[in-house]
């Protein structure tokens, strides 16, 4: 396939990212939105533009939380990083069109993946709430999983990691203890109402009779109860609180700044689009990706010659230093296992963050490769990855597949940040290859029974395996389920590695002193 038909095919999963970005962006719909807009109320987007620093880019993570489900695109939450008086910032927006900001399920999981990324990378985390707590219809799936929300507040204000609230709106029950456990709290006048329970419940359980504001509203409380540190006149009053509380924070990067001086790539970014093939099967060069998102297209690789089906080598992006892992021909062997491992090693002694870009069907299979120690060898580099401890970010660039998603450092290593490539997918294993696998399993137990074997049923189920792998193992299926933070442009991969690489340098960037027993 040439590079305009890669292109063609690459347009077509981007058309489709666009339209399921476009239903995360209208949240509630037009009516819910034009409601809160006559209620004086600003929409998530909105605060969070308010509230960043002019010009500043934002990161937006997880947008498609929730695509395939039952549940809303974007899953009721909006939150990314962004630059806050210059600090960059982990904000998490409910959304109020969306059920009044009730979280479900999906919204739940976002928001704990969102607040991950803050603990682990250091970053001050903003919440912008109006919340009418839990979706009640979804409890058996939040109500237990969602006390962990509160304890990593905690956790991050022990941690010497300042939390900021800004109540727009409700914050009832579960959703009170976010502004409850947050280090600084601003409620907008007239808007924030936070309780427990609300005057119906009250009523019932207790037989009293009051109001929202008596009960939990924001003059109240910044006068009486004193959860309210900061009371707002208004939503864009309670903006610029929220700038002052950041800027007042002295807030300093734990790790080493970039170079001053950063060359952009030689090379189009256009041109990504065309690179991938179309067809996972046909391998492509990873090195035409690196030298359109590096400084200056510069790429120094290690052991050339020597496994060559995984590229790994020095660069820089945007003045971060990274050391990367990219698969260049589907399949990794014990040699790129070996030099993998010994790379990663290098990486944790020089203190360098790790960039894995995925394209891999996974470990050689075969009694040759078995032999000459495939399964030692991959465990040899999957050790290295599971107990390197400079920063990794992922990017799926096209296939994920079995073992080789481990070892490229998958969602199950806890990368910092991982993203995907519309045209990527990932699972145990291609759609044909596993329902062959099926097939070749059912036709030995036939034989085994002493049965004929069905060929018509067979083909049949075949067909109906190979259609849900390619359901399944889509970049939007997975993101969808949280299992990235995001399936973005290829043009842009230069940009969102640069903000995430920046994020990560809020921390500080150490190498592993030690690693697990490695099997020779």
């Amino acid at each position: 396939m040439t590079a305009v038909d890669n292109a063609e095919a690459m347009r077509q999963r981007l058309a489709e990212l666009d339209e399921a970005l476009a239903a995360a962006v209208a949240g509630g719909g037009p009516g819910y939105a034009q409601r809160h807009h006559a209620r004086g109320k600003l929409l998530p987007r909105e605060r969070i533009e308010l509230l960043l620093d002019r010009d500043a880019p934002f990161l937006e993570l997880c947008p498609v939380a929730g695509w395939g489900t039952d549940y809303p695109v974007g899953a009721g939450v909006v939150g990314g990083i962004g630059a806050v008086e210059g600090v960059e910032c982990l904000i998490i927006a409910n959304d109020p069109t969306v059920r009044g900001g009730a979280i479900n399920p999906y919204g739940l999981r976002k928001t704990q993946r969102l607040s991950q990324i803050a603990a682990e990378n250091r970053l001050p985390l903003i919440n912008l709430v109006e919340s009418g707590g839990a979706d009640l219809p979804s409890q058996s799936e939040i109500f237990i999983p969602g006390g962990r929300v509160f304890r990593d507040l905690t956790a991050a204000s022990a941690a010497r990691l300042p939390t900021i609230a800004v109540v727009f709106g409700t914050a009832t029950a579960g959703g009170a203890y976010i502004p409850g456990m947050s280090d600084y709290t601003i409620f907008v006048a007239g808007q924030a109402k936070v309780f427990l329970a609300g005057p119906p419940l009250v009523k019932m359980a207790t037989g009293e009779d009051t109001d929202d504001e008596a009960l939990g509203g924001a003059l109240m409380h910044a006068s009486t109860s004193g959860l309210a540190d900061f009371l707002a006149r208004d939503e864009r009053d309670a903006i610029g609180l929220a700038r002052m509380v950041v800027r007042r924070l002295n807030w300093r990067k734990a790790g080493p700044p970039p170079r001053n001086t950063v060359a952009p790539p030689r090379y189009d970014a256009q041109e990504l689009l065309g690179i991938p093939s179309a067809d996972l099967r046909i391998p492509y060069d990873p090195r035409e990706i690196l030298v359109r998102i590096l400084d200056g297209s510069d790429f120094d690789e290690f052991k050339p010659r020597y496994g060559t089906a995984l590229v790994t080598g020095w660069g820089e992006l945007h003045g971060y230093p990274v050391g990367v892992l990219a698969n260049a021909q589907g399949v990794l062997f014990s040699a790129e296992a070996q030099k993998a491992a010994q790379f990663i090693q290098l990486a944790n002694a020089s203190a360098t963050p790790l960039l894995f870009l995925q394209n891999t069907t996974g470990y050689m299979v075969g009694s040759a490769y078995e032999q000459a120690g495939i399964i030692k060898h991959g465990a040899l580099m999957i050790n290295a990855v599971a107990n390197s401890r400079v920063p990794h970010l992922t990017l799926n660039i096209g296939a994920s597949y079995g073992a080789g998603n481990y070892g490229m450092c998958g969602r199950a290593f806890d990368p910092r940040f991982l993203f995907a490539w519309p045209n990527a997918r990932s699972a145990v294993m291609g759609g044909p290859q596993l329902a062959g696998t099926m097939e070749i399993v059912a036709r030995q137990a036939a034989a085994a029974r002493g049965k004929p074997f069905d060929e018509e049923a067979a083909a049949g189920v075949r067909e109906l395996v190979e259609r849900q792998i390619d359901t399944e193992s889509a970049a939007l299926f997975l993101s969808g389920r949280l299992y990235d933070d995001g399936v973005i442009d290829p043009r842009d991969t230069r940009t969102v590695l640069g903000i995430a690489l920046s994020a990560v340098h809020s921390g500080p960037v150490q190498g592993a002193e030690h690693f697990g027993v490695f099997r020779m």
